[in-house]
């Protein structure tokens, strides 16, 4: 029977799909048990910050740390965004019906989440950011987000103590969703760096629960 519920999961900058896999093991509610989870692995792309270094990344990045300042490369994010978006209607073509697809990332797959469902032609069952930015210049961003994708609702989970993608860069998010009228629920974690914790996955779990 094919799978009624995906999670597409996007790694961080430098990671791999397949590194992440034992990240599903954590959700063991009952309404979570029939879910198909998807890890996919990012191109192997230069990337700027690192001196143009070849590494598996969605897209560009000019600095790290990611401050709420830095500068986008947007017509890199949004060939990673059209990329992403084939995953999508891939599991739609499949008969999973989009409200029934969950987006979530790390990092730079948290920055590329968000650009991903806010641009879908669809409504999304949500889309969790662990330690994301927004990867795209704000005023256009928020004028490309869909009608649709307006009720799409947003999780967001930071650490307060991150160095790669500092905190500010994660606070300066939900005031743009806010000026689409998208709902965003944004958590700080505190003593928290670089890294998802399992408080997280805790909150990230029982917010999947509340979206079904």
């Amino acid at each position: 029977m094919a799978a009624s519920r995906v999670v597409i999961w996007l790694h961080g900058l430098g990671d791999s799909g397949p590194a992440n896999e034992s990240l599903a093991s954590f959700f063991t509610a009952p309404q979570l048990r029939n879910f198909k989870w998807l890890f996919p692995s990012a191109p192997y792309q230069p990337v700027s910050c690192n001196g143009g270094a070849v590494m598996p990344s969605w897209f560009d990045l000019s600095e790290i740390p990611v401050v709420a300042e830095s500068p986008n490369v947007d017509d890199s994010v949004i060939k990673a965004v059209q990329s992403v978006h084939q995953m999508i209607d891939k599991e739609v073509a499949a008969g999973v019906s989009a409200d029934n697809i969950f987006l979530c990332g790390f990092s730079q797959g948290g920055a590329l989440t968000l650009a991903s469902s806010m641009l879908y032609p669809k409504t999304l069952a949500g889309a969790a950011v662990f330690s994301g930015w927004v990867p795209l210049d704000p005023p256009g961003f928020v004028e490309k987000i869909t009608a649709e994708a307006k009720k799409t609702p947003v999780l967001w989970l930071h650490g307060i103590d991150d160095q790669v993608v500092k905190f500010c860069a994660g606070k300066a998010g939900p005031p743009v969703l806010a000026r689409a009228n998208v709902t965003c629920d944004f958590k700080a974690i505190p003593g928290l760096g670089h890294s998802i914790n399992p408080e997280e996955l805790s909150i990230l779990q029982q917010w999947m629960k509340e979206k079904l």
